[in-house]
């Protein structure tokens, strides 16, 4: 038996990739996906920031991590074109997207703008 990938109110951002995203934007109602890359000095600098959120949000906020080099259809899918790129979905649909590395209060007025 397998481990269910995308349980209900994570608190930690999950790993999503080409093939599991689709299952991931309808199963949250609300969630946010870092596209970031290993060798992107901003998205490290973001990566605690995500995961505090994602702790401190939990059941209110779902994060993903989407990393763009082994998920090229996703990130062509969606244009991304820069990262750290945090893409925003709402009820199945993207709302936005949030791009740049910020401090966590900004990023999560950022996110909350798009509820």
């Amino acid at each position: 038996m397998t481990e269910e990938k995308f349980v209900d109110n994570p608190d930690h951002p999950l790993e999503i990739t080409d093939s599991d995203i689709d299952q991931a934007i309808t199963k949250y109602p609300f969630f946010v996906v870092d596209c970031w890359a290993q060798w992107c000095g901003p998205c490290r600098m973001l990566t605690p920031v995500v995961d505090s959120l994602a702790k401190k949000h939990q059941g209110n906020i779902t994060f993903g991590k989407l990393d763009v080099d082994n998920n090229p259809a996703t990130a062509s899918k969606y244009g991304i074109r820069s990262i750290p790129n945090l893409i925003v979905f709402k009820d199945g649909q993207k709302v936005g997207d949030i791009i740049g590395a910020m401090p966590e209060d900004r990023l999560l007025d950022e996110i909350n703008s798009y509820r």
